[in-house]
């Protein structure tokens, strides 16, 4: 929907420009490329390329200084190094294709001699885990895996003890942001819930209470590094229950949190706005809505383009009417007779409402395998108002005739005046939206027609579910004597 570019790029002062210089042994002749990390740990955006010498020297060097983050030096092989750019972006290193990190010397930058350390550090704890599993493949007793299992639990908590006294001696630096804001939290222990087992729920409100402790949410630095992303989508897709309400409190907490950073909070309310503008768990189109109506139209979040508004603008009111828990507006639709066909006069529990264009081929595929299931319905309970959105009462007629639909409702605007696209949310076809018996809306696209029957059976599962318990017959009055 939205470029991001404006919003990740970052100024810096143009009198500040940036060399570094490398020298890698076994690498001659080729060219070295300066990236940052975009979004995730798979995407990442070139900045410079240089090229290496028959030494292995090479130098990056411009006129502006470089946005802040978490960098990789990539050779054509695509292995990689990983620097981190702060305010002191002049600074060189040496290493050795045998092993980047292992043989990895930093000269002119804090930030990174301590970066390395650090992972060298960690690095011969791995080495370590290598050789016990390299043992356990020789030994497989019982005695043995036993002790294998504690020599492994104690390097995990040595490394977990590297991380903690690398952040607590290198307080400011990025790089002990950066392994502060990937720790996981530290749940206690639990009470124990009705059932004398540790309860599982108030570990989750823990976990989720404390997910964000020790994460800088107003470094805008963690824009250009894989960690603000990652954890993002966790806390709103697995943290977060998929619903509307819950999913627009999360929105607004992290809206409020990331204040401290607007390219963070910018970024952040994009992200989830766009998430949910297309999204992939029904039910929470109303997402991109709120976001949409909080943020964008009241300008919190820029859109120089008035064309780019005007367009979220015409979305929200397109989709608004038509969210979950809406009543459905009326179809000005007849039936083949051209009598006019009144949502209240049709008796069923569940209204499928299938708008298709007869000459569209995922609507002719989709039209029989609906058919086949609203015919396996014996009680009738659920019914089907088709309206075709083309301007052909002609090619409406033989699509009926042609897949026997004369079980469904069909109905057709004679007055060709219904706006599908914007009435409806019609933007390619088939639509299908389930209405129940007070024509709410319960599903809505992008369901597909072939998934009707299997919502449907969820829902009656689910709202059976919800019912209270049926009340117990009472006592009859005892028999008057004979």
């Amino acid at each position: 929907m939205l470029s991001t570019t404006a919003l990740l790029a970052q100024t810096t002062p143009a009198d500040k420009p940036y060399r570094i210089s490398g020298q890698i042994k076994g690498s001659r002749d080729s060219v070295m490329v300066l990236a940052h990390w975009y979004r995730s740990a798979t995407q990442y955006i070139p900045k410079d390329t240089a090229k290496v010498d028959a030494q292995g020297r090479f130098v990056f060097e411009g006129k502006k200084a470089l946005p802040q983050g978490l960098y990789l030096i990539l050779n054509p092989k695509q292995r990689f190094m990983e620097f981190i750019v702060d305010g002191q972006q002049t600074f060189s290193f040496e290493t050795d294709t045998a092993n980047f990190e292992k043989a990895m010397k930093v000269t002119g930058s804090k930030e990174n001699e301590k970066f390395y350390e650090y992972k060298q550090s960690l690095g011969k704890l791995y080495d370590e885990a290598q050789a016990i599993e390299m043992q356990k493949k020789l030994r497989n007793d019982a005695v043995s895996n036993a002790m294998f299992q504690k020599q492994m639990a104690d390097l995990g908590k040595r490394a977990e003890q590297l991380r903690v006294d690398f952040v607590k001696a290198n307080k400011g630096l990025f790089a002990a942001k950066l392994l502060e804001a990937t720790a996981e939290p530290v749940v206690p222990e639990a009470p124990k819930a009705t059932n004398g087992r540790p309860d599982s729920i108030w570990v989750f409100n823990y976990y989720k209470a404390h997910y964000w402790d020790g994460f800088d949410l107003s470094d805008d630095r963690f824009l250009l590094t894989p960690v603000y992303q990652r954890k993002l989508e966790r806390y709103i897709k697995e943290l977060t229950v998929q619903q509307t309400d819950s999913l627009t409190k999360e929105a607004d907490f992290l809206a409020e949190k990331t204040k401290g950073s607007k390219e963070m909070n910018l970024y952040t309310i994009y992200w989830i706005t766009s998430e949910y503008e297309r999204p992939k768990v029904l039910g929470t189109d109303g997402v991109f809505v709120y976001m949409a109506e909080k943020y964008y139209l009241t300008g919190i979040m820029p859109l120089n383009d008035s064309t780019a508004l005007a367009k979220v603008r015409e979305k929200v009111e397109t989709q608004k009417p038509l969210l979950i828990g809406k009543i459905l507006p009326p179809l000005s639709v007849s039936d083949t007779l051209q009598r006019p066909i009144n949502y209240a006069n049709i008796k069923a529990d569940y209204l499928v409402v299938f708008l298709y264009d007869p000459e569209c081929g995922h609507c002719r595929e989709a039209a029989p395998k609906l058919k086949t299931y609203t015919d396996s319905v014996k009680d009738k309970s659920v019914k089907v108002l088709a309206v075709p959105v083309s301007n052909s009462p002609e090619k409406w007629k033989a699509f009926i005739r042609e897949f026997k639909l004369y079980d469904w409702i069909n109905g057709y605007d004679y007055s060709f005046r219904t706006d599908y696209r914007h009435q409806y949310d019609v933007f390619t076809t088939p639509v299908v939206y389930i209405l129940d018996k007070d024509r709410r809306i319960i599903a809505r696209p992008p369901i597909p027609a072939e998934q009707v029957g299997d919502f449907l059976d969820f829902w009656k599962r689910q709202q059976a579910a919800k019912a209270p318990a049926t009340a117990k017959q009472e006592p009859k009055p005892a028999a008057k004597g004979k």
